[in-house]
């Protein structure tokens, strides 16, 4: 029963919340209001048994308690409105008592207005559920700073009259990408290693996938999150990254490449050309063997069109360099304007390696070494400097070894989190 407990929590949390945050228009009050619901389940389920309908029991109970708080705490002039309301019966509900405004919660939280790490802290404390501790452990810093970004967050939703709904259809396509961007950023932090963070954004991938079934952008991130976090198991060992050509295939979850291929296709199906959907098409070339260097190049090329970002072109040298050889991908690379971006410089180390020219890279290596900040990948540059500082230097000749270079970001520049993701670990 606690486990069962505890899968309700997880499936209905968001929903049960977005629905109060809209009926009672307050985060705090509707939060509180959630909690004692849980807790009232926890006591009476393993008594009465679940519910046939879960979450419209919980949404019931929580509104009940808000209402009877609101009465204890004489503010009736402010809440007429939800007073005038007829308050449902705890043991009488349906499955359409209660429309499912997960959608309005989502795109609240990720509202222009409110700055980045506010938008990813309400998502994960609202739709994905994670305390404050747990949301402050993910992204390494204090309890206390984490609990004032939400409640700054909060407080600018009510200053700023931010409405709870979705957006009118003109705004729709900017306001989805910021939606897209926030989601994404989640799951980059977890690809990393936080596997907790991963798991979110796939949870909240899906959601949206179920949410807003027509838009190909949003089943092209989802495919794109399934297809790299299927290699999740493969991607480390003794805490240093393994690199794309040194997995263990064997260790990479094939249902999920079949399930995210399957979303790839209907993003296509609704005819998908955006940078999320390109994304996930060469995350599915990847997971061939072999693969395809030429089209995932010509990919690359396609998604820097797409977002005219040297990150991306960045990415391409890479492709370029695995399709056509490390002089190609190095020309493109020393064209780009990127110094103080590490990826350039462990991209630039490891195809002078592969031309013959040690000396050029480990200065290259060095520098990369100088800017990096993830733990696991300044030992891989370490053991990378290590190997050219032996007298019997790596051969020049190119190899299957990939090159640990720059992540896509079809995000917007306000946004791009650009030390992430597909390419990482190519």
């Amino acid at each position: 029963m606690v486990r069962t407990l505890e899968q309700v929590f997880r499936d209905q949390w968001g929903r049960v919340l977005a629905s109060l945050i809209g009926f009672l228009g307050d985060f705090d009050l509707a939060e509180e209001a959630a909690q004692e619901a849980f807790a009232v389940a926890a006591a009476r389920w393993p008594r009465d048994g679940i519910p046939d309908n879960p979450g419209a029991w919980l949404v019931t109970t929580a509104r009940n308690r808000a209402i009877d708080r609101i009465r204890r705490d004489r503010t009736l002039a402010t809440k007429t409105r939800m007073l005038q309301v007829a308050e449902p019966d705890e043991a009488i509900v349906t499955p359409t008592t209660f429309p499912d405004e997960r959608l309005e919660l989502i795109f609240t939280c990720c509202h222009p207005a409110l700055a980045v790490d506010a938008q990813v802290a309400l998502v994960l404390r609202t739709l994905g559920g994670l305390t404050t501790v747990q949301i402050a452990r993910a992204f390494l810093v204090p309890e206390a700073t984490m609990a004032q970004r939400l409640v700054r967050a909060k407080r600018k939703i009510k200053a700023a009259g931010i409405p709870f709904r979705v957006p009118p259809q003109h705004l729709l396509p900017e306001r989805l990408v910021t939606v897209l961007a926030v989601v994404y950023l989640i799951f980059n932090e977890g690809y990393g290693g936080r596997g907790e963070l991963a798991a979110e954004a796939l949870l909240l991938g899906r959601a949206l996938a179920e949410l807003m079934p027509s838009e190909p952008e949003v089943h092209g991130l989802l495919a794109m999150m399934l297809l790299l976090d299927a290699r999740r198991d493969a991607r480390f060992r003794d805490d240093e990254i393994v690199l794309l050509a040194e997995q263990d295939r064997s260790l990479w979850d094939q249902a999920q490449i079949a399930d995210g291929r399957a979303v790839l296709d209907r993003a296509l199906a609704l005819h998908g050309r955006g940078p999320y959907v390109v994304q996930a098409a060469i995350a599915s070339l990847h997971a061939d063997e072999p693969r395809d260097r030429p089209q995932i190049a010509a990919l690359y090329g396609e998604l820097a069109r797409l977002t005219a970002s040297p990150v991306v072109e960045l990415s391409r040298a890479v492709a370029v360099a695995e399709a056509l050889g490390p002089e190609q991908g190095l020309g493109i690379v020393d064209r780009l304007a990127l110094e103080d971006y590490h990826y350039l410089h462990s991209t630039r180390g490891e195809l002078l390696r592969r031309l013959g020219r040690p000396i050029e890279a480990r200065d290259a290596y060095r520098r990369a070494l100088a800017l990096v900040h993830d733990d696991a990948e300044r030992r891989l540059l370490e053991r990378r400097l290590a190997e050219l500082e032996t007298p019997a230097a790596p051969p020049a000749e190119p190899t299957d070894q990939s090159v640990l270079a720059a992540g896509s970001d079809s995000q917007p520049p306000a946004r791009r989190r650009e030390d992430s993701e597909d390419e990482r670990d190519r």
